[in-house]
Formats: structure tokens, C-alpha cells, sequence
């Protein structure tokens, strides 16, 4: 495998010098350029295959600073190829270098087929990881796919939807139509399903505004799974940065993936709905030292994965580095490897048309050298991206070491999961935890993010997400039924704050599941209706359950996938959520990105935010430290914003009157007497005894059943 072929003089070589830029296959109708950087490789092969998997190897001579490159006359679209390199073999060092091993290109615009997780797949010996395993891996690899980048966009503009007026729903490309009776049966479960008419349709009447997709980006199930026969299904495994991963497309995998990508983008561009990714940059379907050679590892190891300092009894094991629980970091501090994900973000921005990212474990990309670093390559680069910075940046601001936990640290223009949201909320609806904290995160948590100049847009509220129970789940379940997964119940976190309310699991007890449906309903009618950003996980408002499994990851089957049959008894829960929603979009009162002062937007005026005690007065600060307190008022005025309108002009909308009580008791209320307003009407509630519609005098009592939501809009 000799790196030289030399034509005879005069005579055209069967691959040109081409260029060291940009990296990838880089297609035309005249040659398609191939760019690969390998900085310490001693040889580079470009192999390209056949339908009937032969290879045909062609040795890549020109090489520029680490880049290995040529142009082949040629190629079509549809084209598989793939890389194999040679040198070093010092896999302590971080040189693993191994010619028997087929290589993604990592910059591949789609990738077609699987891997399986024999020993050809790994470089080294099982038995003996020092030692070169000399298997060919390409009959149990993947292979990279030549596109053709051309497509029509016709007229399609990205909704461009501020921040203050997004809902997020949290979704999975296949498990959202998998079962979707209304969607082709062959479209189910890929981005052509989800581009369906009807499920379209059903996002836009709900009320979200923005999809955010579990990983879209090419990925493969870890070999331990493959083994016990299930597979990765969220898909936080990424193997192609480029590649819209194939098994969603309904084109096949030979490029088709990639139109009908944009297909489904344009589509919800169409409806005013924006698209936003789920990326997993903080490490590699790769794994451990111990992992599979699938593309980094066997061009870069030494550049790609963070490592260790060597010390005198480091063994193979030792070398990488590892705060994502993952196996192994991705290094965002080497100029090569930041240029990647840079390349990777601008790719799915310009020519997929996507409308922001939200970050897995995103502390893990902060770290210079091991410590986290608000100053880091990373987030500069993105900051001062003309691109990333005007799209929108979801930050997962953890990762699994105790020093990556930064909710609340993220600069601008960055927006943050916020968990302590989840947990206050979980905690307040069964009947815990502290008031003033409650008050604290309806308000937009304005202790983590008000400091550093943020809006109160700038956290994410959820309540669940794809890692963890459903809301109905959260309501039926104590416990964490996990035994599906084949690891004993010892995986997925202990740590749910749920409550069953008489019952482990599901129950025929009209009583429990009644009190069910209406906890439900109140946790997504507070989610609606807090200050800040709402993610919904999808399925949560039509009662999805996972049995319990709040681990599901492994899980792709029935588990996991939403059942559009439904259940009759939880079709409250859909509108209530509807309808929170609905009053959040029609009244900016509910969607201020000003934070609450307590005191009038202008002289004379109502205070934009009073917090109530249940006997009417405005809450003292021994009220606040009431340990039994579990019912809250929350009077937001409306007369005028804080907020101007998009001409300077002053905004004027009804107050709110919302009555949460999470006691386990009727508690009799009374809303205060005041001079601007002297009537309400109901528009939101979850007690049975208050129907919307019902007008309410400003002043006299009333009585908020146990556990309800009662939201009553100003009429005057």
C-alpha cells in the first residue's frame, strides 16, 4: 500500500493534486475534491466502493499543515467512500493509526449504513489492548456518501421568532410518528413523517413554536447495547457532524437523507414553526480508550479527545480524560477540532436552514485544560460568530463532574436549561419545598440570570425532558421502573420528586387517577404561564407514559414512541395545556422579557407583580418563610408594560389573577380590593368548581379546591 502512483510523463493522473480546503467531499460535475486532516499520519488512502462492496484504494499524496488532499474525476453523487490512514501506533501517546481501518470522513455530508461491534471494528486486541488487531473493518463499517449540495429553498425564511415569544417542544423523529395513524405508514417515524400536514397541524394548534429534535446528526448505539439487542435510541452517540443521521430518512441513505432534511425544515418553516437541534459536541460515538476506531480516533486521537497527564502506572484505559460519562471529552481548546464543530454548526445553519442548537452537557465544552472557562475557544468562537451569535444557543449548562454544574453562568446571548425550575416545580405540586422559591422561578428566576444583564428569557423551563418520567409518569410513579434496560434498576437518577397518590403505576382507582390527570394539567399549566422560556416534552400534554422508565434511552419500541390512540381520560390535560398556551400568546402580559420590579411601570399605576397570601394581603416576609404555606397568589397588571411595543409605543393588556394551591386541602382565597380593577373572569382552571367563562367580583372570597390552578383575567 505504497502512498506513491505515478502516471507516465504527459499522461493525466487518476487523482489530482486538488486542494487542502474546504475539508470533506466537496462535489462538481468535474472532479469531487476529498480533504482530510490527519496531521501525524505517515499515509493516507481514499477508498471508494461499489454496490457489491468491493474497494477500490487510491493513495492521497498532496498534503498541506496535516491536511491530506485530491480531486477525482468522476464521482457521482451517491458515491461511498471512506479513509484509511497509516503511522504511529503508540495508543498511550494517542497515536493509533491502523491502514486495516475504514474511516468516516468527518466532515461527510450523509453516511450510509451501520457498524457492528465485531473486532475488526477496533485497532487494538481485546485481550490485549496494547497490542494492533489487523482485522479489516470495512465489511462492519459505515460508509461515507459524496452529495450533491444543490437544492431549491424556493422562498423559505427562518420565522426568526424572539425569544420571549418561543415554546419549545422536545421531540424524537421517529418516536413522535412511529404510531401516528393519520401519517403513511412508510413515512412513519422519519423526517418526511414529521413534515406531515397533519402533524404540523397539531404542533400549530397546541401552540409551540419551535421543535427541538432529539439527535439528528449521524450516531450509532454503543457496542454494549448492540449486544443485549437493544439500541441507542436519543441518539447522544455521534459519529457524523454533517449527516442527518439515515435510519429517519424514508429516501434511503445515499444522500437522499440530506434533501429531505431540508424538506422537512422548509415544511415547518412554511407553518412558522423554527427547527432546533439537539447536538452532542462534548464527545464521540467512539467511546473509551477501549472504544471502536469509527473516523476521529484513526485520523487524530492525540488532537481529538482531551487526555489525561500521563503519571508513572497509566495504563491504555487511563489516556482520555472524561467528564461526560461518555468514555471520552472532545478537546474544544485544539484550533482543529474547534474548527470542526465550528464548520459543523455554520453547516446546519446555512444549508440545512436550522434555527438554533441546544447543547448536550455544554460545560464540557468550556474547559481549558480541565478547568471550565467562561472565556473559553468555544464560547468566543461562537460569540463572535457573525452566523451562531443571531441564531438561537440552548445551553445544557452541566456535564457529569462536580465542577460543571453552571446553571446560571452562561453569558449572552446563551439560554440555559433550567433544572432548579424542574425541581422547584416538582417539588411545590407534591407538596414540598420552599414558597419563596417557588415565587422565585414563576418569576423567571431572576437569582441565576438577572445578574450578568439577562433578560428573563434566558432560562428554559421545563418540568420533564427526555431524560427522566413524564408528567404522567411524575404523577403515577414514586419509583423508577427501569428493569426493561438490562441493568438491574441501577441506572436513571433516584432522584425524581414524584408522587403516585395511592398507587405504584398505573390503576383502575377512579379517585387516584383523577387527582392524576388534574396534577397533570396543573404542572403544564404552570409551565405555560411562568416567566421565561417553556419546553413541553412532546406527549406530555396527551398523558404519554414510559411505564415508569425514566431511562428510556435503550428503548425503541412502545416504551418510548407516543401512542396516538390516546386515552380519552387525559384529553383534559391537552386542553388545559391548549389553552395556557393560548392565553400566553394572546396576552404579552404573560411573556415579558423585563424582569418584575413589584412597584408600577409608570407613576400612578398598578404594580407589575404582587405576590398574595390566601387571606388577600400582599405576602410580608414572615409569609415568605412559612415552611406550611402551599398557596400562592400571583397578580401580574398589565396597565401598562414594562415592555415597549416594536415602535417604542406603550403597551396595555388585562392583569392576571393565578391561584396555585398545592395543598391537599380546599383553601378559601380572596383576591385584594383595589381601584383598578373591580371584576374577573375566569379563563384557566383545573377546579372543577370555577368554569371558564365565570366572573368573579374583586374582593370577596373564594374558595380554590385542593390541588388546582385558577387563573382569572381582569374585565375592566
Amino acid at each position: 500500500m505504497s502512498p506513491h502512483t505515478w502516471s507516465a510523463l504527459g499522461e493525466r493522473a487518476p487523482i489530482w493534486p486538488g486542494r487542502s480546503w474546504p475539508l470533506g467531499a466537496t462535489w462538481s460535475p468535474v472532479s469531487t475534491n476529498f480533504a482530510v486532516y490527519a496531521p501525524d499520519a505517515t499515509a493516507m488512502w481514499l477508498c471508494l466502493f461499489e454496490d457489491d462492496g468491493s474497494e477500490r484504494r487510491v493513495p492521497l499524496t498532496e498534503r498541506h499543515v496535516g491536511v491530506w488532499h485530491g480531486a477525482m474525476p468522476g464521482i457521482e453523487p451517491g458515491q461511498l467512500y471512506g479513509f484509511r490512514a497509516d503511522g504511529p501506533w503508540d495508543p498511550a501517546n494517542g497515536y493509533r493509526f491502523n491502514p486495516h481501518k475504514l474511516l468516516l470522513d468527518p466532515y461527510a455530508a450523509a453516511t450510509a449504513g451501520d457498524v457492528t461491534p465485531t473486532q475488526a471494528l477496533y485497532a487494538h486486541q481485546w485481550d490485549d489492548h496494547a497490542a494492533r488487531n489487523d482485522d479489516d473493518s470495512a465489511p462492519v463499517m459505515a460508509r461515507s456518501v459524496v452529495v450533491d449540495p444543490s437544492y431549491d429553498w424556493y422562498d423559505d425564511a427562518q420565522p426568526k421568532t424572539r425569544w420571549r415569544d418561543t415554546v419549545i417542544y422536545e421531540l424524537h423523529v421517529k418516536g413522535f410518528t412511529k404510531l401516528h395513524d393519520r401519517v403513511p405508514e412508510e413515512l412513519r417515524g422519519t423526517y418526511s413523517g414529521l413534515a406531515h400536514p397533519h402533524v404540523i397541524d397539531y404542533l400549530k394548534d397546541l401552540g409551540v413554536t419551535a421543535v427541538e429534535l432529539l439527535p439528528t446528526q449521524q450516531f450509532f448505539s454503543e457496542p454494549d447495547l448492540t449486544e443485549r439487542g437493544l439500541t441507542n435510541y436519543w441518539g447522544y452517540n455521534t459519529a457524523g457532524f454533517f449527516s442527518p443521521h439515515n435510519a429517519y430518512s424514508s429516501r434511503g441513505d445515499r444522500g437522499g437523507q440530506v434533501a429531505e432534511f431540508k424538506d422537512m425544515v422548509r415544511a415547518f418553516h412554511d407553518a412558522g414553526l423554527e427547527v432546533i437541534l439537539d447536538v452532542v459536541y462534548n464527545h464521540t460515538a467512539e467511546a473509551g480508550a477501549a472504544g471502536p476506531v469509527v473516523s476521529f480516533r484513526g485520523l487524530d486521537d492525540r488532537g481529538w479527545y482531551k487526555r489525561v497527564i500521563p503519571h508513572g502506572d497509566a495504563s491504555f484505559d487511563d489516556v482520555y480524560w472524561d467528564v461526560t460519562g461518555c468514555g471520552n471529552t472532545v478537546d474544544t481548546s485544539e484550533p482543529m477540532t474547534l474548527r470542526l464543530i465550528m464548520d459543523s454548526l455554520r453547516y446546519w445553519v446555512t444549508e440545512m436552514h436550522v434555527d438554533g442548537f441546544r447543547f448536550d452537557l455544554t460545560s464540557a465544552l468550556t474547559r481549558t485544560g480541565y478547568d471550565v472557562d467562561m472565556a473559553c475557544a468555544f464560547l468566543t468562537a461562537v460569540d463572535q460568530d457573525p452566523i451562531l451569535r443571531h441564531v438561537k444557543l440552548i445551553a445544557e449548562p452541566w456535564d457529569v463532574s462536580m465542577d460543571g454544574y453552571l446553571v446560571g453562568q452562561m453569558p449572552a446571548p446563551w439560554v440555559e436549561w433550567n433544572d432548579q425550575y424542574r425541581d422547584t416545580v416538582r417539588d411545590f405540586w407534591r407538596g414540598a419545598g420552599d414558597i419563596a422559591t417557588v415565587a422565585t422561578r414563576l418569576a423567571g428566576s431572576s437569582d441565576l440570570y438577572r445578574d450578568d444583564g439577562r433578560w428573563a428569557f434566558a432560562g428554559v423551563n421545563f418540568v420533564t425532558a427526555h431524560d427522566g418520567f413524564t408528567v404522567r409518569d411524575l404523577v403515577s410513579y414514586e419509583h423508577k421502573h427501569n428493569a426493561a434496560n438490562g441493568e438491574d434498576n441501577r441506572d436513571g437518577t433516584d432522584n425524581n420528586r414524584s408522587a403516585n397518590y395511592g398507587a405504584e403505576g398505573e390503576t383502575d382507582d377512579a379517585g387516584i387517577v383523577a387527582v392524576r390527570r388534574r396534577q397533570a394539567a396543573n404542572i403544564m399549566a404552570t409551565l405555560a404561564l411562568s416567566k421565561g422560556v417553556p419546553m413541553i416534552t412532546a406527549g406530555d400534554e396527551r398523558g404519554r407514559t414510559q411505564g415508569g422508565n425514566n431511562n428510556p434511552y435503550c428503548q425503541d419500541n412502545e416504551i418510548s414512541w407516543i401512542d396516538w390512540s390516546g386515552d380519552d381520560a387525559w384529553l383534559d390535560v391537552y386542553e388545559q395545556t391548549r389553552r395556557a398556551l393560548q392565553l400566553r400568546r394572546d396576552h404579552p402580559a404573560l411573556r415579558q422579557r423585563q424582569w418584575f420590579e413589584g412597584a408600577p411601570a409608570v407613576a400612578g399605576g398598578q404594580a407589575d407583580l404582587l405576590w398574595l397570601h390566601p387571606d388577600g394581603r400582599i405576602m410580608r416576609d414572615e409569609d415568605w418563610g412559612d415552611g406550611s404555606l402551599r398557596t400562592l397568589g400571583m397578580l401580574v397588571s398589565g396597565k401598562p408594560l414594562r415592555d415597549p411595543g416594536p415602535h417604542g409605543e406603550q403597551i396595555v393588556d388585562r392583569a392576571f389573577l393565578t391561584w396555585f394551591n398545592a395543598a391537599d386541602h380546599d383553601v378559601t382565597v380572596a383576591s385584594p380590593a383595589n381601584r383598578f380593577h373591580s371584576a374577573g373572569e375566569v379563563v384557566l382552571s383545573t377546579d372543577p368548581a370555577f368554569a371558564v367563562g365565570q366572573h368573579l367580583t374583586v374582593g370577596e372570597q373564594d374558595v380554590v379546591a385542593a390541588r388546582s390552578v385558577v387563573v382569572v383575567r381582569s374585565v375592566d
